[in-house]
């Protein structure tokens, strides 16, 4: 079953009209983050894409990573629920709900627009080089499940 492809017009909207329907007040099916916290959280995987602002594995995390983590990350399979997260995606401080909610939805279409051609062949902050439907799979399935979390 292939997941979604969220480098297309129809997928990113409907993601970001499900990320438009959070409020403030939003509470969590299950799991302990806040909704600004799942927001901020969300926005990592884009960080590490797109910014420099966190420091890549030594070799010998990212062999771990690339031997036990990628495939759970990157595969069709659904996260189990109260998963255990990687140090860089918690999020423990009080976030702006609003400000966290923009910038998501600003990775998002960023995303899209670049599409899936500019993820050929890219390598991963944590993984090595993924394909197109691994890097789709990374996104989408990540965001659908805190999504889901939050009840959209």
């Amino acid at each position: 079953m292939a997941l979604p492809n969220i480098f297309t017009s129809k997928i990113s909207n409907q993601v970001i009209s499900r990320i438009n329907t959070l409020t403030p007040t939003t509470q969590p099916v299950w799991g302990k983050m806040n909704v600004a916290q799942m927001l901020a959280h969300s926005s990592v995987m884009y960080e590490m894409v797109y910014d420099n602002k966190h420091p890549k594995p030594n070799f010998v995390m990212r062999f771990v990573l690339k031997t036990f983590i990628k495939n759970v990350v990157v595969s069709e399979k659904p996260y189990k629920r109260n998963s255990q997260t990687a140090p860089a995606f918690i999020i423990n401080d009080t976030r702006v709900f609003e400000d966290e909610k923009q910038r998501l939805i600003d990775f998002v279409s960023k995303t899209k627009e670049l599409g899936e051609s500019d993820f050929k062949g890219k390598e991963s902050h944590s993984f090595g080089i993924l394909s197109i439907t691994e890097w789709n799979n990374m996104f989408y399935k990540h965001l659908d499940h805190h999504l889901t979390q939050f009840g959209v």
